[in-house]
């Protein structure tokens, strides 16, 4: 079968497995012991971190591991809210949001949080003009994604960040999909919070982080996890050590010649697509993450579709954390495509294994299988 879901999930690295392995059985310490099996594990802990904070232009202790984006997301948002309470309990997202952060939002909504969902264009994009004027003097929190994992759209993410900038309003950043792909710098973006997760870029899944700005302004969160102190008292548990090293690793193997391959076979794979008859691109084609397409196929079965592409391709109708609904796509339906292209549409996302004899033989089969679906119902 041909992997084409790597927004979904990634293989993990063979090097990144490699360095992980002797902190399973060899250098086993816990991370918070004072003797040395700990302090290897310990600065195991804090090169990684290092490595991180180098990334996303931070200090290596505005760094705090989780087990991934989602507990990132909770813990964020949740820990604004409640430290944030006397000040305001307003906060601002968008309607295209991952599910982790709209549930999250949701919940915050039933313990008096108010929420505003901004609306995106048909491309995907929001209006500057409408955060600002949705921002009031109780609102405590922007929550925008950097890039959807649905479409890959790209958001003004320095644009929003200097509007929050200006209110005096935390923002959020979920960066799970853009890491890797999409230069970071939260500092010149304005970024107060920031999550990402390990499984997305080629390291084991149950490993993510959550930046939290220390100056400038220093962020307040309250904990949601106790039990310990561990990492700033903000998460407390025994490190996954071995997975944080992981992770760390990660980030060693981001290399500008994979992205523009990957580009290049993203664009064949488009083009080649788009030429099948009754074909629709979903969301913006310049601004959006290299690896991703998104497109709706007109006179099909949805379902039907799905079902005889993932014969021989593993793609996805959508967000992977929601793939066991037969709702349509709640990012598709906030950029206005109508329920029958939503329904058929299929999300491609490329990565670094991929190769031209795939994606040739990707192009043929959508094609042919589009046309029996086509050739039954019309």
């Amino acid at each position: 079968m041909i992997y084409l879901d790597y927004n979904a999930t990634t293989p993990v690295d063979i090097n990144v497995l490699q360095e992980m392995l002797p902190y399973f059985s060899q250098s086993f310490g816990n991370a918070a012991s004072a003797y040395s099996y700990g302090l290897d594990a310990k600065k195991a802990v804090d090169i990684s971190r290092e490595k991180i904070a180098r990334h996303l232009h931070c200090n290596a202790q505005e760094i705090i591991f989780t087990s991934g984006a989602t507990e990132s997301i909770n813990l964020a948002l949740k820990g604004v809210f409640e430290s944030y309470r006397e000040k305001g309990n307003h906060i601002i997202t968008v309607a295209t949001e991952h599910k982790a952060v709209l549930d999250t939002c949701k919940n915050l909504e039933s313990k008096g949080a108010e929420i505003t969902l901004l609306s995106v264009d048909k491309n995907g994009i929001i209006d500057l003009e409408e955060l600002k004027n949705s921002i009031k003097k109780t609102t405590i929190l922007i929550a925008i994604m950097y890039a959807n994992n649905e479409t890959g759209v790209i958001q003004a993410i320095e644009k929003i960040g200097k509007i929050s900038k200006e209110n005096n309003v935390l923002f959020f950043c979920d960066a799970t999909q853009a890491i890797g792909k999409a230069p970071m710098n939260v500092i010149e973006d304005n970024i107060d919070l920031l999550c990402l997760s390990g499984h997305k870029i080629y390291a084991p899944k149950g490993i993510g982080a959550l930046y939290v700005r220390r100056k400038n302004p220093r962020v307040s969160l309250t904990e949601q996890i106790n039990g310990g102190g561990h990492e700033r008292g903000w998460r407390s548990g025994t490190l996954n050590v071995p997975s944080i090293v992981g992770l760390g690793k990660a980030f060693d193997l981001f290399n500008e010649e994979e992205i523009e391959k990957i580009k290049l076979l993203r664009n064949k794979l488009e083009e080649g697509l788009l030429q099948i008859s009754g074909t629709f691109l979903n969301g913006d084609k310049e601004k959006r993450i290299f690896n991703t397409v998104n497109i709706s196929f007109s006179d099909v079965h949805g379902k039907m579709l799905i079902a005889d592409l993932t014969k021989q391709i593993a793609v996805s109708s959508g967000s992977a954390c929601s793939s066991a609904s037969v709702e349509p796509s709640h990012v598709l339906e906030a950029m206005g495509v109508p329920e029958e292209l939503n329904r058929s549409s299929i999300r491609f996302s490329l990565g670094r294994l991929i190769t031209e004899q795939e994606i040739d033989f990707t192009i043929d089969y959508v094609k042919s299988c589009v046309e029996k679906i086509r050739s039954i119902y019309l």
